[in-house]
């Protein structure tokens, strides 16, 4: 289905990809009423797993924004998988939560999750605005940089 979210990812040159199946014992999204809450994406890119390690030590920050964009890409793959392909259901995105895997001292982490929500306002606009948290941690899953999830509300 071809709706204006779908010109809008054309016209910004963005391609959504498919929907990653989860990595354990948990579901990509559940739909609670119109609410979709997105558990943690990481940075897959074509089944491959990117950006492994910390930031401040084997990353920048630059490097660690477009691993965030990453991240955000596979939140609204699985937005648009809960919405059966429909991104123009999309009503508001609610909240990301963001998780830095960084250096004791690094405080950049709302700089590295700009990276997800910047891509959120890029794609749906006003729509895109949203409440966040952006925290650092010692480590996450698989040794990647940044994972993120989400909450949207959906038609």
């Amino acid at each position: 289905m071809s709706g204006k979210i779908d010109a809008r990812l054309a016209e910004i040159g963005v391609e959504i990809p498919v929907a990653a199946m989860p990595a354990a014992n948990y579901v990509p999204y559940v739909v609670s009423g119109n609410m979709v809450f997105v558990s943690g994406q990481v940075p897959f890119v074509n089944g491959e797993l990117q950006y492994q390690g910390k930031v401040g030590a084997d990353f920048d920050t630059d490097t660690a924004i477009k691993c965030a964009r990453v991240c955000a890409l596979n939140i609204v793959a699985q937005v648009k998988a809960a919405c059966d392909g429909d991104l123009d259901r999309v009503v508001k995105c609610v909240k990301l939560g963001g998780f830095v895997n960084c250096i004791d001292g690094y405080g950049e982490q709302p700089k590295v999750i700009n990276g997800a929500s910047d891509l959120m306002v890029e794609i749906f606009g006003d729509k895109g605005r949203h409440a966040r948290f952006a925290v650092g941690t010692n480590a996450l899953p698989m040794n990647v940089a940044v994972e993120i999830d989400a909450v949207f509300e959906i038609a």
